[in-house]
């Protein structure tokens, strides 16, 4: 692990001026009071300002798939830099978008095989609800505006993303900014569904709140679906066996398209490559983004179905109009192209996706070794993924987990929380008794919580 030397850290420590950044989704008050600053990466772990080696249970971001600074991926990188920085996507594009494009419907679910590049997943989920509208109007159908989201669901960051989200600090702050949305019920139930182990027995039935909403507004006026396979950022919420399927039964039933949001899921983290495909069903589109790159260089992107790409190109005008009157200056960037090409060509090579299958039986079990502790009042588990939920502080959401996540790091293990449930989702190159670290930390942490 190339790591700076403790002159160049105290050197760093004694220069950097921690004023004028306004860092995202974080306490700033606080951090700016105790910084916690990563300098270097490698493998597993991170470097920390103050020469620790911190453990990464989170892959960075649910991202870093591969592990941190991986050969082949900087080597791919640094040459497509060297060759050409950036080349316009807009009526032009360079061959890096093409062959990433290729690499990555050759492991999407049957029959979804183009692509859309973004620089994210907001912008993914932003693109595909664009994708949803244009194409019903397309078809003749463009009383079809309505998008359906569904509680607890996190889309991102854009206006779009947040209106069919359903997560309470995006909506309180920013309000509904898209007219014709509106939300099923979540699916979370820990009175039926507590300890699962994978998809939890009970709750399909849930996705009958769909015809409800149908019943509402009439199939002629919905668009689209949009759903997490997984619902990461609201507390790794598993989908009950059979509801995706009866989604999909619903969405087909009436003309509904089925969009997948598979930013957290997508590229291994399920066992498979998408958890479209450990689940056994197809939607329509699938959002993508984070370890599409390993998380070198941003990147995102919407892939559909060929029947949906089919349609812009049919009833798009002449041959020489846009289709799609859509799309972002770093579209399928060079550098980003080159990332995407050299991680998918890594997952493969390793097969890092068999290895999540592979690891899942052991994680599982040490997850749920950490039942009857103090404050565990549910634990989730499919792949590389668990949410180890707490009971909340009275009067004080959030502020248990916090602690443990600070407890935890400052016992050199990097893990993730959103309200009172605790997430780890490692690189896929993480060893049992790497394992066995991330659980006995959490297990030392909770014995400790107030």
């Amino acid at each position: 692990m190339n790591m700076p030397d403790e002159k160049a850290l105290r050197h760093l420590n004694a220069s950097l001026n921690l004023d004028s950044l306004w860092i995202p989704f974080t306490a700033n008050r606080q951090f700016k009071a105790a910084p916690r600053l990563l300098v270097s990466a490698k493998d597993m772990y991170y470097q920390t300002q103050d020469g620790r080696k911190v453990l990464d249970g989170i892959a960075g971001l649910w991202a870093v798939n591969a592990g941190h600074c991986r050969a082949p991926i900087v080597e791919a990188i640094q040459k497509q830099a060297a060759t050409m920085d950036y080349a316009t996507g807009f009526q032009m594009h360079h061959p890096a978008a093409f062959q990433a494009a290729e690499k990555l419907a050759s492991i999407t679910p049957q029959g979804m095989n183009r692509v859309f590049f973004t620089n994210s997943g907001s912008e993914a989920v932003d693109t595909a609800l664009k994708i949803a509208l244009a194409y019903h109007r397309l078809r003749g159908e463009g009383t079809r505006r309505m998008l359906i989201g569904r509680e607890r669901g996190y889309h991102g960051v854009g206006f779009g993303g947040i209106s069919v989200g359903g997560m309470v600090g995006n909506r309180k702050t920013f309000g509904n900014m898209l007219g014709s949305v509106d939300h099923m019920r979540h699916t979370h139930d820990p009175v039926r569904n507590s300890f699962s182990r994978g998809q939890p027995e009970h709750g399909a039935e849930l996705a009958d709140d769909l015809e409800r909403l149908v019943q509402l507004h009439d199939a002629s006026n919905i668009a689209a679906v949009i759903v997490e396979p997984i619902a990461g950022s609201t507390g790794v919420l598993l989908p009950p066996k059979g509801y995706l399927q009866r989604l999909r039964s619903i969405c087909d039933k009436y003309g509904i398209l089925l969009i997948f949001d598979e930013v957290i899921t997508g590229f291994g983290r399920t066992g498979k490559a998408f958890a479209a495909q450990t689940f056994g069903v197809t939607p329509d589109m699938m959002t993508c983004a984070k370890a599409l790159t390993n998380a070198a260089v941003p990147m995102g992107g919407v892939v559909v179905k060929q029947g949906i790409y089919d349609t812009f190109m049919e009833k798009g005008g002449p041959d020489s109009a846009i289709e799609f009157y859509h799309g972002y200056t770093y579209s399928g960037h060079p550098l980003a192209a080159a990332a995407a090409c050299a991680s998918l060509d890594l997952f493969k090579e390793e097969k890092l996706f068999e290895r999540v299958a592979e690891l899942a039986p052991y994680w599982e079990e040490q997850a749920h070794s950490l039942k009857g502790l103090p404050h565990v009042i549910d634990i989730r588990t499919i792949g590389l993924i668990v949410g180890i939920e707490l009971q909340p502080m009275a009067d004080k959401p959030g502020t248990r987990a916090f602690e443990a996540f600070l407890r935890a790091y400052n016992k050199n293990v990097l893990i993730r929380t959103t309200g009172d449930t605790i997430a780890m989702s490692p690189p896929f190159i993480i060893e049992k008794a790497q394992i066995d670290q991330l659980f006995d930390t959490v297990r030392d942490v909770l014995k400790t919580l107030p």
